[in-house]
């Protein structure tokens, strides 16, 4: 049971992808500044990933690694294929402003790294479970960062104006995505590492992507 909770919260919290393991961070920096385009990217991001993890594992093992890491990318790229087309026909304004990471997301870390360093190591059942809350740890990181760089850079959430005092334009920006990003993930660590001084609590300061 223990283990079973612990894989349900790694990707969440204690090795979130981006907050841990700093990946998949250029479409957080350059995207993440309304929740519009956050919302399209999530969408695309989640459904590529998922269905991309859950059909490479299908590939045979007993083929080259270089050749099996192919075979995830063609597999991504084709998934990404209809997805396009899905997100230009709901939302094509916010995909012609994530722009160039929008195919990003075809060969994302999770997909070309992770499989084989964690996910395909794992009992099928599990593995699902532990990709799904992987996603979910990107999604919160990229809900989060919209929301507040949103609010700070144009007074606004998902585009409607609020009441906020204080306007500070360079958070819109991609050198403003970086500097909220890595005072999000001193924060995060900071959390991270009282929590882990209770024995049992958080697993090890360990990255995700153990490279």
């Amino acid at each position: 049971m223990n283990n079973r909770r612990q894989t349900v919260f790694d990707g969440v919290f204690a090795d979130n992808t981006v907050l841990s393991a700093f990946m998949i961070v250029s479409p957080v920096i350059i995207c993440g500044d309304t929740m519009s385009n956050a919302i399209a990217l999530i969408c695309a991001f989640s459904v590529i990933t998922f269905a991309s993890v859950i059909l490479a594992s299908f590939v045979p093992k007993k083929l080259p690694y270089a050749l099996r890491i192919i075979s995830y990318a063609v597999i991504s790229s084709v998934i990404y294929i209809p997805v396009r087309y899905a997100a230009n026909d709901i939302s094509p304004e916010a995909v012609g402003r994530i722009g160039i990471y929008f195919p990003l997301l075809a060969v994302n870390s999770l997909i070309v790294l992770q499989t084989e360093a964690r996910f395909f190591r794992m009992k099928r059942i599990k593995m699902i479970f532990s990709l799904l809350f992987y996603i979910i740890g990107f999604d919160a990181v990229m809900v989060l960062t919209a929301f507040i760089r949103e609010l700070l850079a144009y007074g606004t959430i998902n585009s409607r104006i609020v009441d906020a005092k204080i306007i500070i334009s360079g958070v819109g920006q991609p050198f403003g995505g970086f500097i909220f990003l890595g005072l999000l993930c001193g924060i995060y660590r900071m959390i991270r590492s009282s929590l882990k001084r209770d024995p049992g609590t958080v697993r090890g300061d360990e990255d995700v992507s153990g490279i």
